[in-house]
């Protein structure tokens, strides 16, 4: 990225802002107290309970705060929680909030925004929908005490308001998250470690952060997303930089801090770059899907569905969208093949393209050549290049296909209208997701199968939701593998969504950045420290 371009996009920054006086002060702002980082997208959508869009959760994770967080070995720890207890039966859990938490707009935090903040959560959420299947009620007796009164006994209730990623469970202000959770938000006012700037925001150019200077942190070191949330910094800009080459250019000039996820065909030259480093906060990496719309015609017929996940192998969309060997491979589990519930012993899907077969079926489902509406996200270079290769099978196995190009913030939006393939809705997309979010059927939004509330495709499957309430209420080890294992055969059965490979995806930072804490697959910026 030329100097040029930089500071035409510093100075679109400083007219947002408004007065001289305060373009000078941000100026004056030493370097090192300065972040800029690039997202892998744009950040359009700010409401990180209505959509699961990893960009919106990260900006979640800048303003709000959680109950709980996972520390850097999977545990749950209390984050806004001072100290909780259970009664005899487990059907009573109390919670104490810490003191002095207040939000950005100098209102205390209190029992009546947790108990809203979750209700709101819980519409959207996988795991916070089975979670609430066993509350009977949320009480605030005081305003730093809530109390969630259980009908039966739940062993999820720390794992679900502990999760790390989407939905996360972040706490609002009462006000803001009494919003229904099929509209978004319109206030961003969380009580995190940073603070948003609406009158600075850009959609498509510049996010901008400020340290919560009133924030009290934990005491503990930081470990993943639990203890202290020290900042280092007092402005983080996220700089929207849509094109790879104009990312790593950024970068090697120093004019970029980070680039959350640079390309896969820049990897080598990184290792090799002066002046900056790869690193990974999310060793544990990601699974690529395929997503099918339950709704509409053609994938509304389960043989069709089925048809088009026999056209699919795996093999082909490693080595065309990763092509690093030691970054990708394949996977035919549902869950992350590092999982303790991984299973690829499931007959019902092999990973290796059967275009013949598939051809069968879709003559058998009387498919009448319908074009199937598949979203391309230009500018998203993790996954851009998977829809190419899913229309080359597709069409080898006698499907129609008509690839729809678009940016990813206008495929986040379409992606939630149930609108006819025809009309501006859609058939199929593609996304992915770190291992953290699909290592239990109660985390995986795909799973989410309760229809019209369900998650983007809208599958209505009860057999999936009952055998999530089993899991919920199962024993751990042996009894919740042998469960997970069976809602892999519905979902492969039904064709709910089709698991297209496991890959990683590094980081690159500049040399003088310090203080990367691994998450799981969460860029965090406290904890951070720049020479």
């Amino acid at each position: 990225m030329s100097r040029r371009i930089v500071l035409q996009t510093m100075a679109a920054m400083a007219l947002v802002v408004g007065s001289g006086a305060q373009v000078q002060a941000q100026n004056t702002v030493p370097a090192n107290k300065v972040f800029r980082f690039v997202p892998h997208a744009n950040l359009a959508v700010l409401d990180p309970i209505w959509t699961t869009a990893y960009v919106t959760r990260n900006h979640g994770y800048m303003i709000y705060d959680t109950l709980f967080s996972e520390d850097a070995k999977g545990k749950i720890q209390p984050q806004m929680v001072q100290s909780y207890s259970t009664s005899k039966d487990g059907k009573v859990w109390t919670f104490k909030l810490r003191n002095g938490l207040a939000f950005h707009d100098g209102k205390p935090v209190t029992s009546e925004d947790v108990a809203a903040s979750l209700k709101r959560w819980s519409t959207r959420d996988t795991m916070g929908g089975v979670l609430f299947a066993f509350v009977d009620k949320l009480e605030t007796p005081d305003a730093n005490t809530f109390r969630m009164v259980l009908k039966e006994p739940c062993a999820i209730v720390l794992e679900a308001l502990g999760k790390a990623s989407s939905n996360v469970p972040f706490i609002m202000p009462a006000r803001i998250a009494t919003t229904p959770g099929t509209e978004q938000i319109k206030e961003h006012i969380g009580s995190g470690p940073f603070i948003f700037k609406a009158d600075e925001f850009k959609p498509g150019s510049v996010a901008v952060y400020e340290r919560n200077t009133k924030y009290v942190s934990r005491s503990e070191a930081p470990s993943g997303l639990a203890g202290g949330r020290p900042v280092n910094f007092d402005r983080v800009e996220w700089v929207i930089i849509r094109d790879p080459q104009t990312q790593f250019n950024a970068i090697v000039a120093g004019e970029v801090d980070m680039v959350e996820q640079p390309s896969f065909e820049q990897y080598e030259t990184l290792k090799k770059t002066a002046g900056v480093r790869v690193d990974d906060f999310a060793p544990s990496g990601f699974q690529y899907i395929m997503r099918f719309n339950h709704i509409h015609p053609p994938f509304n017929n389960p043989k069709i569905r089925q048809a088009a996940m026999l056209a699919i192998g795996q093999q082909a969309f490693i080595n065309t969208q990763v092509g690093v060997p030691e970054l990708g491979r394949l996977c035919r589990s549902i869950y992350p093949c590092s999982s303790p519930f991984a299973d690829q012993t499931n007959p019902g899907f092999t990973g290796v393209a059967n275009p013949a077969k598939a051809r069968e079926l879709l003559k058998e489902a009387g498919y009448d050549g319908t074009p199937i509406v598949m979203m391309r996200p230009t500018d998203l270079s993790a996954i851009t290049k998977l829809p190419l290769v899913a229309k080359q099978q597709l069409e080898a196995a006698g499907f129609k296909v008509d690839l729809q190009q678009m940016d990813w913030a206008s495929l986040v939006a379409r992606r939630a209208k149930k609108d006819p393939p025809n009309q501006g809705g859609w058939n199929m997309f593609f996304t992915t997701w770190g291992s953290g979010d699909i290592d239990s059927p109660l985390t995986s939004p795909m799973l989410n199968a309760k229809g019209a509330t369900g998650w983007f495709g809208w599958q209505d499957e009860p057999r999936i939701e009952e055998l999530k309430a089993k899991f919920a209420r199962a024993h751990e080890g042996s009894e919740q593998k042998k469960i997970a294992s069976e809602i892999q055969s519905v979902v492969f059965e039904t064709a709910s969504f089709v698991p297209l490979g496991e890959y990683r995806n590094p980081t690159v930072l500049r040399n003088n950045v310090s203080g990367l804490l691994q998450t799981p697959g969460i860029p965090v910026m406290w904890g951070l420290a720049k020479r």
